[in-house]
């Protein structure tokens, strides 16, 4: 299974390479879409780096709730523990 570390960490450079936002910025406690400016279309985004590191396509179910970065860490721990080769 991904660490919390090892997830933040590769979150924090997509974000940084796909939406310019300075890695500093991206904390657990960070909301998507009031503090990191993120819109559904870069949500989109995201979930397909998601599936790039997981293997797995993203549920819209559980990706519907997602507010935060902790949300996110959260989502794709899950997705990993379903993950062999995660």
């Amino acid at each position: 299974m991904l660490t919390q570390e090892h997830i933040l960490a590769q979150l924090r450079e997509w974000m940084e390479d796909l939406f310019e936002i300075e890695p500093e910025k991206i904390q657990m406690n960070s909301n998507l879409y009031s503090d990191l400016d993120v819109d559904s279309i870069d949500a989109v985004d995201l979930i397909v780096k998601i599936k790039q590191l997981t293997g797995k396509q993203v549920k819209p179910e559980d990706f519907k709730n997602v507010r935060t970065i902790e949300d996110v860490v959260l989502v794709i721990q899950n997705m990993s523990k379903e993950c062999p080769s995660c």
